[in-house]
């Protein structure tokens, strides 16, 4: 249990502190209700009630989160690997090139769809 301390002293320091900040500006901070600030919040577009069987919603703010994610995960996967180059040798050049490859062919397919244009 010794070596775990810390981390767990981290992690209750992290939620106190999630907490306190919570309750703070549940307490402190200005009660000023209105209509603007109860409306739900849609990227700043104006919210347009939906026809009862449904119609077209605009997705492109998903897409581009969607994309974001994706490449961000394609970062995080490269860090280790830069850390420990030296050591896998081959195996890790050839299963690096393979995932970059597969991420490269992802981004040219949203590119030539125009998933990365804004209009």
């Amino acid at each position: 249990m010794n070596p775990y301390l810390p981390i767990i002293g981290l992690g209750v320091l992290a939620a106190g502190f999630a907490i306190f900040s919570v309750a703070a500006s549940s307490m402190l901070g200005p009660k000023r209700y209105n209509r603007a600030k109860l409306d739900s919040y849609e990227c700043g577009i104006q919210p347009t009630p939906q026809p009862i069987g449904g119609g077209k919603f605009p997705v492109k703010y998903y897409i581009t989160a969607m994309l974001f994610i994706i490449f961000d995960i394609e970062i995080i996967f490269l860090f280790p690997w830069a850390v420990y180059f030296d050591s896998m040798k081959l195996f890790g050049l050839v299963e690096m090139v393979l995932f970059i490859a597969t991420i490269f062919v992802a981004y040219a397919y949203v590119w030539r769809r125009g998933g990365l244009e804004w209009d």
